[in-house]
């Protein structure tokens, strides 16, 4: 037989010890199972955060984008150019991880400088209520999209770790599992035939006696 383990001895040693392999290879496949399904779950959740959310993205960006016209109609290119260049930079982005279902996905968080507050970074003199609309518009579709980044690569590290458990599973199933099972009917058909040899054995024996 081809599709047995390489090695085995037919001995009652061996075959118990694959009936005991056969056990924690079948419960190993029925852990993994329930991981691979509880990570497919954790995806599907994640994957109904994605749209909603780039679409808050687009609409906070077209609103910022619509009142920084406005805002550029009413104090001009140049006033506007300035203004930003004395801006400081006031963003970071905290990279961290966490772990859901045994598996490393990562975690963003934009931290602002100063601590975060309603009033935008620059004078109220010379500047239209327009620019601040803009500006609290552009702040928050940056945290909308930090968290975008954080799904969508939340999504690849489990897709990534689905695809691999799966692949374990079907190796259990497909591979390992079969081989034990026919090794250790190969082993239980060599045993038999032995046992039918010796029982023989000792009856032409008693018929000589």
């Amino acid at each position: 037989m081809s599709n047995i383990i390489p090695g085995a001895r037919p001995t009652r040693m061996e075959l118990i010890a694959l009936r005991r392999r056969r056990r924690i290879a079948e419960k190993g496949r029925d852990l993994l199972e329930e991981k691979r399904d509880a990570l497919i779950m954790e995806l599907f959740n994640f994957i109904g955060e994605v749209a909603p959310l780039r679409t808050k993205v687009l609409e906070t960006l077209k609103k910022a984008y619509s009142t920084y016209t406005e805002a550029e109609m009413l104090m001009g290119v140049t006033k506007l150019r300035e203004l930003s260049e004395t801006v400081p930079d006031r963003f970071e982005i905290d990279v961290g991880s966490r772990s859901i279902i045994g598996v490393q996905i990562p975690s963003f968080q934009l931290l602002e400088k100063p601590p975060p507050g309603r009033l935008p970074p620059y004078g109220f003199l010379e500047t239209t209520s327009k620019l601040d609309e803009s500006t609290l518009s552009l702040v928050e579709a940056l945290r909308n999209v930090v968290k975008l980044a954080e799904i969508e690569a939340t999504l690849r590290r489990l897709s990534e770790a689905v695809i691999t458990v799966r692949r374990r599973v079907n190796s259990l199933d497909y591979i390992m599992i079969p081989r034990i099972v026919n090794t250790i009917r190969f082993i239980e058909m060599h045993l038999e035939e032995r046992s039918r040899e010796d029982f023989f054995r000792l009856k032409r024996m008693k018929a000589r006696a």
